[in-house]
């Protein structure tokens, strides 16, 4: 059995194959692009999980320790505002960050 193909049919044939690569390549960067950016926001949704976590416990150890017979609301909200400051600051310093970056082969010398 021989197949006998023109020149046309080779060259369309090459042509659609050549436009299938393109866009494959294509939906695989941004798909690339789509995981980067949802990976950068559970980042920050994370940390700021952890900081009211932190903030918390905080509050929650001074509760314990200064147990005042006067007004305990006012007491809460002075001491709630300098732990969420001193969560965040210990979270943040405490928390390993890493930057996902990616070489091109050009970068590559």
């Amino acid at each position: 059995m021989t197949i006998d193909l023109t020149p046309e049919q080779v060259l369309a044939g090459a042509g659609v194959l050549l436009a299938l690569a393109l866009v494959w390549r294509a939906g695989r960067a941004r798909a690339r692009k789509a995981a980067e950016k949802a990976r950068a926001g559970a980042r920050v949704v994370s940390l700021v999980g952890r900081v009211g976590l932190m903030a918390a416990a905080f509050v929650g150890v001074q509760r314990l320790v200064i147990t005042n017979p006067g007004n305990t609301t006012l007491l809460i909200v002075v001491l709630a505002l300098p732990d969420l400051l001193a969560a965040y600051v210990l979270t943040r310093t405490l928390t390993v960050t890493s930057l996902d970056t990616t070489t091109r082969r050009s970068d590559r010398r």
